[in-house]
C-alpha cells in the first residue's frame, strides 16, 4: 500500500496524537485514492483454469455486484474534513484523486516514516500536512483452493487511512482494516441476491464508520 523496500516491516497501526490536528498543525490536505470498481474477487484460484471456472460458477453474482453503487464512499474526504475542522486545523480537500504509486519511494531506517515520498505535495497543494484515505477493495470475495469454494461470498471493505507531515514524510497516524460481512441467511439467491446486497450496504456504512471514528 504504502510501496517500499521488500525488506522492511509492514506499518503498524499508529495512534494519533491529541495534537495532530490542533490549529497549530496548520493546513491539512485530505485526499483520495482512485475508488477500486465494486466487484468480485476469487482468492485461492490461482490458475488461468480455476479462475476461468470461479468467474463462470458466479457470473450471475459478479453480474449484479458490478450494479451496485459505492453510496457515500466518495464523500468520505469531505466528512473527514469537517472533522478536522473541529479540531481546530484547516482542511484542504485535494479534488483530484491521488495514485500513490506515483509517488517516489522514500527509504529511511527511522519507525513510522512513509514508504513513499509525499513531500513534494507541500508545495503543490499548499498543506502542511497530508490525510490519505485509500479504499483498497470494495464488493464481495469468496474464497477457493483452487477449483473449490471454500466459503460462501461474503461482502468486503478493505481501506487504509494515515496522516503524514509534508515537511519530514513521517506518519503522525496509521488506521488499516479490513472490514467483512456474510449474507444473513442463505444468500445465493439470483439474480438480485437481496441478502448479499444487504451484507454489502453493511459493509460499506461499517467501512466508513471505521475510517472516520479515530477523527471523531
Amino acid at each position: 500500500m504504502l510501496g517500499g523496500c521488500a525488506s522492511m516491516p509492514s506499518q503498524t497501526r499508529l495512534a494519533m496524537a491529541d495534537t495532530a490536528l490542533k490549529a497549530e498543525a496548520g493546513r491539512v490536505g485530505v485526499a483520495m485514492s482512485p475508488l477500486p470498481k465494486v466487484d468480485t474477487q476469487f482468492p485461492g484460484a490461482d490458475c488461468l483454469l480455476c479462475i476461468a471456472a470461479a468467474s463462470a460458477m458466479n457470473s450471475s453474482l459478479t453480474d449484479h455486484v458490478r450494479t451496485l453503487p459505492p453510496e457515500e464512499v466518495p464523500a468520505l474526504k469531505e466528512r473527514a474534513a469537517s472533522l478536522i475542522a473541529v479540531k481546530g486545523a484547516t482542511p484542504v480537500p485535494i479534488e483530484t484523486a491521488l495514485d500513490v504509486s506515483t509517488l517516489p519511494d522514500f527509504r529511511s531506517e527511522t519507525r513510522n516514516m512513509a514508504r513513499k515520498d509525499f513531500r513534494g505535495l507541500k508545495d503543490r497543494y499548499q498543506v502542511d500536512k497530508l490525510m490519505m484515505i485509500q479504499i483498497d477493495t470494495i464488493g464481495l470475495v469468496r474464497t477457493y483452493s483452487s477449483y473449490v469454494p471454500t466459503s460462501e461470498p461474503k461482502a468486503v471493505f478493505n481501506a487504509t487511512a494515515y496522516l503524514v507531515d509534508l515537511k519530514t514524510n513521517a506518519l503522525e497516524w496509521y488506521h488499516t482494516f479490513r472490514i467483512t460481512k456474510a449474507a444473513d441467511g442463505a444468500w445465493d439467491e439470483p439474480p438480485k441476491f437481496p441478502r448479499l446486497t444487504n451484507a454489502y450496504f453493511q459493509a460499506l456504512e461499517l467501512g466508513k464508520d471505521e475510517v472516520l471514528r479515530p477523527l471523531q
